[in-house]
C-alpha cells in the first residue's frame, strides 16, 4: 500500500516536472526564434515596427525617398553619437562648481601658537657655539677687512668645521675663467691660466661670496652663489649650527630655549585670567620652545562668547632680546600662528611676526573649505590613502598637506643622503645628519633642496585635506607702551616677574597681542559636482529626441534587435555544425547510403549482410550490378527516417511542446 502511494507521488511529481520543462522549452524556443529567420527579415521587421521616425520611412517610401531617408537617418544618427560622446566626455572630466555660503554661529576660538624669534638663549648655548662664533668673527673680518693679515687670526681657529663647507670668494672679472679664493688661504686656485698673483686683495665688494659644498672626499664640489655676503654668512652659519644641534639630545635643546614663565608675562581670555600653564609646550627646530593656547589635545576647545577685542585673547610677551644668539637670529619679535585644534603648527611657513615695542591687534575671519573628494578632486579625509609616512603623527595631530610634503622630503633625504635633516622629524632607527658620521650630507642636502624632480614627486604623492579651516587675519599695530605710561607699566611687569623694584624689562623685548573674532559670520566654500548623472541623462535624451524623435523605449527596441541578431547567428552556426556532422557520417560508407529496407533488415535480422558495393565511378554502375529484390512483404513506411526541411522540424517541435 505504502509502495503504491509512493509510486503515484513519484509519477505525479515527474509529470509536473515534465510539464514545467516543456513550458520552459517552449518559452525559450519562442524567444530564440525572434521576429524572423534571416537578417533581412529582422531588419525589415525592425524598420516597420520601431518608434524611431526615420527607419519607418525607409520601408514605406519609394526608391528615391528611401535613399533620401536612409542618408538623413544615417546623418542624424552620427550627430546623436557625436553629441553623446561630447556629453559623456564632459561628465567623465569630473568637473566641480564652487558655491559660497555665509553662516552665523558661536565658534570655537582658534588654537594660537606663539614662539620667540630666537630658538635658544645665547647664555645657555654659548659653550656649544664657541668655536663656530670665533670662526664667524674671523670670516667677517676677512670679508670686511681683506687688507689685514689672517695669519694670527687663524691660528686659534678650529678649522675642522671650516673644511667641511668653507666660504670662498669668486672673482668673475673674466666670466669665462672665474677665480676661486678660500677666505683663509693666501693663494688662488681655479683656472690655472688666469690665476692672479698670490696675495692679491679681494673683498665682498669686488668678489662674490659663495659656499663650497663637496662630496667624496672633495673630489666633487659645487658652489652655491649669493648676491650678498650677508645672505652667504647667515646661510653658512645656520648650516654649521644645524650640524651642532643635531648631535644634542632633544631634552637638552628644550632646556636651552625660552621657558614659558619667562616668555608669557600676562594672559587674559575674555574676562577669565590665564597664565603660562594654560599653554601646551612644543619644540620647533626653527624657533625652539613654542607654546600653544587652546590646542584641544586634552581639553575641549574654548568657545568665543562674542566678537570683539574684549572677548578675545590678550597677551604680553617678553622676547628677551638681549639674550639672542647673535649670528643665528637677525630678527627680533614674536612669531605666531592661528590654526585648527589638533593640527600641527607649521609656523615657519604660515606664521606672522609681531614687532617688539608694539601692540598688535589681529581680527579673525573664518573660511571653511569643503572639497568634493574622489573622483572630483585629489583630496584625503585623514591621510590614510596617502603613500607617504606621516612623520608628524607622533604629535597626535591631524593630517595636513604641509606635514605630507615635509615627511616626503625627509624620506628622500634619508634615501639619498643616508641621514635625516634636523628640521624634520625622524623615522625609527634613523639619525640626524652631522659632519662626523655623514661628511657629505651638506652637498647632498643642497642638491636635494633644489631638485625639481623631488618637489614634483612629493607634490604628486601628497593630497590636500578634504575639509580645512583657514583663518583670515586683519592686522593693525600701535606703539606700546606710550612714553607717558612706559615707566609704570615696566615697573609693574618687572615686579610681577622678577620681584624686583628696579625695571628689568625694556621696549626692545616687550610685545602685546590682541587676538579676537571680528564677527561671527563665517564663509563656507563648498565644492559640488558640476555635471551629475541627472544632467547626463537629460542631455543624452534631449539630443536623441531632438535629432531622431526617439526615447528610452527606442533604445530597448534596438537592444532587442541586437539580441535577435545574436540568436539567429547562433541558430545558423548550429545548423551549419549539424550539416557538417551529416556529411562526415555519409563519408563512412564506401558506396551510396543503404536503403530503408536494408536498414530495417539489419535491425531485425542479425545475420543480414548487405550487398557489397562494387567499385565504380558512379552510382549507376552500382545499381546495374545489384541483384533483383526478393519478393515479400514491403517494409513499413517510417516517416521519422525521412529528411525534412528545418522550418518543418521547428513547427513540429512547437506542436509537441504544446
Amino acid at each position: 500500500m505504502t509502495g503504491s502511494v509512493c509510486t503515484d507521488l513519484c509519477h505525479a511529481s515527474g509529470g509536473a516536472a515534465m510539464h514545467l520543462k516543456k513550458y520552459l522549452l517552449k518559452g525559450l524556443h519562442r524567444l530564440q526564434k525572434g521576429p524572423g529567420y534571416t537578417y533581412k527579415e529582422l531588419l525589415v521587421w525592425y524598420c516597420d515596427n520601431t518608434n524611431t521616425h526615420g527607419p519607418k520611412r525607409i520601408i514605406c517610401e519609394g526608391p528615391k525617398k528611401k535613399a533620401m531617408w536612409f542618408v538623413l537617418t544615417l546623418l542624424f544618427t552620427s550627430l546623436v553619437c557625436w553629441q553623446w560622446g561630447l556629453f559623456i566626455k564632459t561628465y567623465l572630466n569630473w568637473e566641480v562648481s564652487v558655491s559660497l555660503s555665509i553662516g552665523f554661529k558661536t565658534m570655537d576660538f582658534p588654537a594660537v601658537t606663539i614662539c620667540n624669534a630666537s630658538p635658544f638663549q645665547y647664555s645657555k648655548v654659548q659653550h656649544l657655539l664657541k668655536d663656530l662664533d670665533t670662526l664667524m668673527e674671523a670670516v667677517l673680518g676677512r670679508i670686511l677687512g681683506p687688507e689685514l693679515s689672517q695669519v694670527n687670526a687663524t691660528t686659534a681657529l678650529n678649522l675642522s668645521i671650516w673644511h667641511h663647507t668653507p666660504l670662498v670668494f669668486i672673482n668673475e672679472q673674466n666670466p669665462h675663467h672665474p677665480v676661486v679664493l678660500d677666505l683663509f688661504e693666501d693663494n688662488f686656485n681655479g683656472s690655472a691660466s688666469s690665476s692672479p698673483a698670490p696675495g692679491r686683495p679681494c673683498s665682498a665688494r669686488r668678489c662674490k661670496v659663495a659656499m663650497r659644498l663637496c662630496s667624496h672626499n672633495g673630489t666633487t664640489c659645487t658652489f652655491r652663489n649669493f648676491s650678498s655676503a650677508t645672505q652667504a654668512v647667515t646661510e653658512w652659519y645656520t648650516l654649521q649650527a644645524t650640524n651642532i644641534f643635531a648631535q644634542v639630545p632633544n631634552q637638552e635643546l628644550v632646556a636651552m630655549g625660552y621657558p614659558a614663565e619667562r616668555l608669557i608675562l600676562a594672559c587674559l581670555f575674555g574676562a577669565e585670567p590665564c597664565n603660562y600653564r594654560n599653554f601646551t609646550p612644543i619644540f620647533h627646530p626653527d624657533y625652539g620652545n613654542c607654546y600653544i593656547f587652546n590646542w584641544g589635545m586634552t581639553e575641549k576647545a574654548l568657545p568665543s562668547a562674542n566678537p570683539g577685542t574684549e572677548f578675545g585673547l590678550k597677551l604680553i610677551l617678553d622676547m628677551g632680546q638681549e639674550d639672542y644668539v647673535p649670528f643665528l637670529t637677525s630678527t627680533a619679535g614674536a612669531r605666531l600662528m592661528l590654526h585648527e585644534q589638533r593640527s600641527y603648527p607649521f609656523i615657519k611657513e604660515e606664521g606672522i611676526y609681531a614687532m617688539a615695542g608694539m601692540e598688535t591687534s589681529i581680527g579673525v575671519l573664518v573660511d571653511k573649505l569643503q572639497r568634493k573628494g574622489e573622483p572630483y578632486s585629489q583630496c584625503t579625509k585623514n591621510g590614510s590613502d596617502v603613500p607617504i609616512q606621516n612623520l608628524y603623527s607622533s604629535y597626535n595631530t591631524t593630517y595636513s598637506i604641509q606635514a605630507c610634503i615635509r615627511s616626503c622630503f625627509q624620506e628622500h633625504m634619508i634615501r639619498e643622503c643616508g641621514c635625516g635633516h634636523y628640521l624634520y622629524p625622524l623615522p625609527d632607527k634613523r639619525k640626524y645628519c652631522n659632519n662626523q658620521e655623514f661628511p657629505d650630507w651638506a652637498h647632498c642636502y643642497s642638491a636635494l633642496r633644489i631638485s625639481m624632480a623631488q618637489r614634483e614627486t612629493c607634490i604628486y604623492a601628497c593630497k590636500e585635506s578634504c575639509n580645512d579651516t583657514q583663518y583670515k587675519m586683519t592686522i593693525s599695530m600701535a606703539v606700546w607702551p606710550s612714553e607717558a605710561s612706559e615707566d609704570w607699566i615696566f615697573h609693574v611687569l618687572s615686579q610681577e616677574r622678577d620681584q624686583s623694584s628696579n625695571i628689568t624689562l625694556s621696549r626692545k623685548g616687550i610685545v602685546k597681542l590682541n587676538i579676537y573674532f571680528q564677527e561671527f559670520n563665517y564663509r563656507t566654500i563648498e565644492e559640488s559636482a558640476a555635471n551629475n548623472i541627472v544632467w547626463l541623462l537629460s542631455n543624452l535624451g534631449g539630443q536623441f529626441g531632438f535629432w531622431m524623435g526617439g526615447s528610452v523605449l527606442c533604445l530597448i527596441e534596438f537592444g532587442e534587435i541586437i539580441i535577435d541578431f545574436v540568436w539567429i547567428t547562433i541558430i545558423k552556426l548550429v545548423a551549419l555544425a549539424k550539416s557538417v556532422r551529416q556529411k562526415r557520417a555519409q563519408a563512412r560508407y564506401d558506396g551510396p547510403p543503404p536503403t530503408v529496407a536494408e536498414l530495417v533488415e539489419a535491425h531485425t535480422n542479425f545475420g543480414f549482410q548487405p550487398d557489397s558495393a562494387m567499385p565504380g565511378p558512379d552510382a549507376g554502375a552500382y545499381r546495374r550490378e545489384q541483384n533483383p529484390p526478393i519478393p515479400g512483404t514491403p517494409p513499413p513506411n517510417y516517416d521519422s527516417l525521412r529528411l525534412q526541411p528545418l522550418d518543418v522540424i521547428e513547427s513540429d517541435s512547437e506542436g509537441d511542446a504544446i
